[in-house]
């Protein structure tokens, strides 16, 4: 049995959804755990002397750091930017979910409608 034009287009367009979701939900993922790291190292930084010798990257490189505040200071601004990298990810998660929920909910009226059977996956995403 072969499906209407528009429902194969639509089915084309769910699994391109699909693979959106998953590549932002990865990069969620990533950020979070640097998030995690990030928080770890200004915790662990914390019990650290003043006067320890630190070093600070600067891309390849390591440099040494004239002190501990500013080696704090660096962690604490990549921390805050990365809270506001997750939040956009979060908020931007959360949309393609709603896009998928409404599109599955959709594509499987659609394909009752032409008469193919649908098994609706167990969690109801990717």
């Amino acid at each position: 049995m072969a499906l209407p034009a528009k429902l194969q287009n639509d089915l084309k367009q769910f699994q391109r959804l699909q693979q959106e979701l998953a590549t932002i939900q990865q990069q969620h993922l990533q950020l979070d755990l640097k998030l995690r790291e990030v928080t770890h190292t200004l915790e662990e930084l914390g019990t650290v002397p003043e006067d320890a010798v630190l070093y600070r990257p600067i891309g390849g490189l390591l440099l040494r750091a004239k002190n501990r505040k500013e080696v704090q200071d660096l962690l604490t601004e990549e921390k805050e930017t990365l809270e506001v990298r997750v939040k956009a990810v979060e908020r931007q998660e959360n949309h393609l979910k709603e896009r998928y929920t409404a599109m599955q909910q959709d594509l499987s009226a659609q394909l009752q409608a032409a008469g193919v059977a649908t098994s609706p996956s167990a969690d109801g995403e990717p």
